[in-house]
């Protein structure tokens, strides 16, 4: 190893380290009985606060792309925490003592943890990627996958400790809490953060893999205004949309699914439920994994077959067993659809400007937080059943699985020319 050269897989863990904070905005629902007692208000009202927190990281991980392009993965670490952190120390000051009017605190706490916190959450989640891809030539999509793994794995493991942390402490302390902890992991992390030398690539026995893979990577490289102007770009945006809008709404609405489907009780189904984390972060980094060898294209076609049947099949699926291989299945597809994005990325519009390209495509999380359980609560009024929203959303699967074999097509024709083939 070159002297003074930074470990590739210690930069691939402060990836990780990053995210499995932010990540923790997906144990969001562990806060949600006890803020209702804090402020008095209704599940509605304080729900609000997650979905703000989402449509903010989606929106500020547009513009917070280009200042980690331009200032480096240190600074966008640093930024952050700054504000992720910040966000969780107004959120405990919302819910003190020290704040008396009900409807200040809520309006603090959508101010804060929504608009301040998700800041940090879309900053922190394009930080690694550029980074990570370049210090992985040879394995984009496990690179990406292990540090974007931490985000989904984060409400598994943290939910527990957010749970009894609330219980001993109480909210307000908690959020003290994990401001605290988050801020030294995340602030760590980001200082390891940087991008290697110029003109560096791995040694030894990747050396050979790397020279094959090469001519398939980096298709029609071009900069984040460049690519916004493109087809592609907006292929990618319309499979993560529809993806994570489907993705969003079956999380929504999968206790009293799980319930009308299986007629189990709501302890039954809740156990079922907190799962999902688990196969979300194993996902990512499995199908992430997985596309290294087998490409980008392939598996997010993968992806929408396997969603399509599943989505279909899913009302006939009465016993609990099966009901519980089709949702973690699709979890896995949810989880892996954003692991496997930046290497999409990378390969196709190449490492010049990832993160900002990768923001830019993140704009489709916002919408679909935005749109996704409340298109799920508007079919299940409309047409009286789960069953015939789960049918909708198998036949949406169907405009997605056209839009990746468009970009299929278009991905084997430009590797065709890149080595001279007709």
């Amino acid at each position: 190893m070159t002297k003074g050269l930074k470990n590739r897989w210690l930069i691939a863990l402060s990836g990780l380290g990053i995210h499995a904070c932010i990540g923790s905005v997906y144990a969001w629902s562990v806060f949600s009985k006890p803020l209702q007692g804090v402020f008095g208000c209704t599940f509605k009202e304080v729900q609000y606060t997650f979905g703000l927190a989402i449509f903010c990281l989606g929106i500020s991980a547009a513009f917070m792309g280009h200042v980690v392009e331009r200032r480096g993965p240190k600074v966008g670490g640093i930024l952050s925490a700054f504000f992720w952190c910040s966000g969780l120390v107004g959120s405990g000051i919302a819910t003190s003592d020290w704040v008396d009017d009900p409807t200040l605190k809520l309006w603090g706490l959508y101010l804060s943890y929504g608009v301040i916190g998700g800041i940090g959450l879309g900053t922190g989640y394009v930080t690694p990627v550029s980074t990570l891809i370049k210090w992985f030539p040879d394995r984009r999509g496990l690179a990406t996958g292990l540090a974007i793994m931490g985000f989904g794995f984060a409400s598994f493991l943290g939910a527990p400790v957010i749970s009894e942390l609330i219980e001993r402490w109480g909210v307000s302390n908690t959020f003290f809490a994990l401001a605290a902890v988050y801020w030294v992991v995340m602030v760590a992390s980001s200082l390891y953060l940087s991008p290697p030398p110029q003109g560096w690539s791995p040694v030894a026995r990747n050396q050979t893999k790397l020279k094959s893979h090469r001519k398939t990577f980096d298709l029609m490289p071009m900069n984040a205004s460049e690519a916004v102007r493109t087809w592609p770009f907006y292929g990618l945006w319309t499979m993560m949309f529809i993806n994570i809008s489907c993705g969003i709404a079956l999380i929504s609405v999968a206790s009293p699914l799980i319930q009308e489907m299986t007629g189990v009780s709501a302890l039954a189904a809740a156990a079922v439920v907190g799962m999902n984390g688990l196969f979300n972060g194993g996902g990512r980094i499995i199908w992430a994994s997985v596309s290294d060898w087998l490409g980008r294209p392939a598996t997010f076609i993968c992806f929408f077959l396997i969603q399509i049947f599943l989505f279909a099949v899913l009302p006939e699926l009465h016993e609990m067993l099966f009901l519980q291989v089709a949702l973690y299945l699709i979890m896995t597809c949810y989880g892996g659809g954003f692991a496997t994005l930046p290497a999409y990325i990378g390969d196709i519009f190449g490492t010049r400007q990832v993160s900002a390209i990768h923001g830019y495509v993140l704009t489709a999380w916002a919408l679909a937080g935005v749109t996704g359980s409340t298109f799920a609560a508007y079919i299940r009024e409309a047409t009286g059943s789960y069953a015939k929203m789960l049918w909708v959303f198998s036949g949406i699967f169907v405009i997605a699985l056209c839009v990746s074999l468009l970009l299929f097509t278009f991905v084997r024709r430009r590797q065709r020319l890149q080595v001279g083939c007709p």
